[in-house]
């Protein structure tokens, strides 16, 4: 693949992260940030080289950076005589990540049981179909507790 069509294509996967995090509840500037952190070959970006890449400005930027390091998605390191601040994704991000999706899930299927037990005809079509979420997320669950008692 020539480095411009590289380019263009991880342009384009930046947009796509962008747009799902935006779906997730992340701001549109925060959620492409994330996307140029995740696709770009390059791990650490200054906060200039964020603004240069993205091409925002500084209090965009500066308010996309707060709202991921809030969301413990991004985080920084600095290097001895340098007063800059290199960010990158957080290498905790898949625990907080696996978390975030057992705790939806566990609330969600907690809200089916509860419509499942006030169902006065647990055969209608709606229970069933409700009862086959509610099967799928428990086995999503399990799989979720098998993953995170794999030591990965």
């Amino acid at each position: 693949m020539e480095k411009i069509e590289k380019i263009e294509k991880q342009k384009e996967l930046i947009e796509t992260i962008g747009r799902y995090m935006e779906k997730q509840g992340y701001q549109p500037i925060a959620g492409r940030v994330l996307g140029l952190l995740m696709v770009m070959d390059k791990e650490e970006f200054t906060f200039d080289e964020i603004v240069a890449e993205m091409q925002i400005s500084k209090s965009s930027a500066s308010a996309a950076l707060k709202n991921l390091e809030l969301r413990n998605a991004i985080e920084y390191v600095t290097y001895h005589n340098d007063r800059k601040r290199y960010f990158h994704i957080s290498f905790s991000d898949v625990n907080l990540l696996i978390a975030e999706i057992e705790k939806k899930f566990n609330n969600y299927g907690n809200i089916i049981d509860q419509v499942l037990e006030l169902k006065e005809n647990k055969d209608s079509k709606n229970a069933i179909v409700l009862k086959n979420i509610a099967k799928g997320t428990r086995f999503f669950l399990s799989k979720i507790e098998a993953f995170k008692n794999s030591n990965l």
